[in-house]
């Protein structure tokens, strides 16, 4: 069991990490401008689920395996840029569409996308296990369920803070059918700057 003062420490060090500007607001930003606020909030959903599996699978070891084995990471981060260059091809393919006329993602699909964006960065499983075990205490209990719990407050409070980032930038969005073009471009350009992002990342 984690105690509450260890708890009590971790939310807000998870709450700056939240705040922090990266890649899952970008995405998050670039689905409210395309789609509309509910497919930013799913899309924000699909980011914490992608996150929850993240620290799942590197309290169960995974973080051990791609450490042992670096071409798992390598494996990992470019289907991921393939990914986000997909996405940007699929923004472009709405350019000169009106919002009426064209609607973006649908909510499951922004789900499932937020999902596999976030499952393909490898660089989450170093970054979950560089930031978490300095809360895990061993002798409190089962270790993978720390780190559950731990996991679910981080992608709790990413969910919420991501959600609004993507519903602000979604208000922004809802203007006259001539400006669909821009805002397709400028979700094209979000998805490639992510997809440069982590082609050039590297091993922590």
């Amino acid at each position: 069991m984690v105690d509450p003062l260890t708890l009590a420490a971790f939310v807000p060090a998870a709450l700056i990490m939240n705040l922090t500007p990266g890649a899952d607001m970008m995405f998050c930003l670039g689905q409210g401008l395309r789609s509309g606020p509910k497919a930013a909030v799913m899309a924000s959903a699909g980011i914490s689920a992608g996150a929850f599996v993240h620290v799942t699978l590197a309290g169960l070891g995974l973080g051990a395996v791609i450490a042992a084995h670096p071409w798992t990471f390598d494996v990992i981060r470019w289907l991921g840029v393939a990914y986000l260059l997909w996405l940007a091809v699929q923004a472009l393919r709405n350019t000169g569409q009106a919002r009426a006329s064209g609607p973006g993602l649908s909510v499951w699909r922004a789900f499932g996308t937020g999902l596999m964006v976030n499952l393909t960065n490898p660089k989450i499983i170093f970054f979950v296990l560089a930031f978490i075990p300095q809360f895990v205490v061993p002798e409190a209990g089962s270790v993978v369920g720390q780190f559950l719990l731990f996991g679910a407050v981080l992608a709790l409070g990413g969910f919420v803070i991501n959600a609004i980032v993507g519903a602000f930038a979604a208000r922004i969005g809802q203007t006259p059918g001539r400006f669909a073009a821009a805002f397709s471009w400028v979700s094209a350009g979000i998805f490639v700057t992510l997809a440069a992002r982590l082609a050039v990342l590297e091993r922590a």
